[in-house]
């Protein structure tokens, strides 16, 4: 099984989730994203840049001006306390529909 595209609707949820524990750059998220999901999930960049500015005019995560590993600028991104909000309200929105598909998909048919 390949490259699978996010589902609708979670990204915002996936890069908050990336930004709870320490802040990041753009490249880094991408990267974490890809390595906790064991190269499943591949963000571009075509995507994540809009998500990353959708998340700062929501006032969910802001931004600063840094070096990167390689002495090179990023910006780099961190979860604010709404957005530490929002990814609480978010999580609780998809466990639950998770749970809906499932019990779906164990229905006897």
């Amino acid at each position: 099984m390949g490259k699978q595209e996010i589902l609708p609707g979670t990204l915002d949820m996936l890069i908050l989730k990336s930004l709870a524990r320490e802040k990041r750059h753009g490249y880094g998220i991408a990267e974490y994203l890809k390595a906790v999901s064991e190269d499943v999930l591949e963000v571009g960049e075509s995507s994540l840049y809009p998500a990353l500015q959708r998340l700062l005019l929501n006032g969910w995560v802001k931004a600063e001006w840094g070096a990167s590993e390689n002495n090179r600028r990023a910006r780099y991104y961190t979860i604010t306390a709404a957005g530490r909000k929002q990814l609480a309200s978010e999580s609780r929105e998809f466990d639950r529909m998770i749970g809906a598909i499932q019990r779906v998909m164990g229905a006897a048919s």
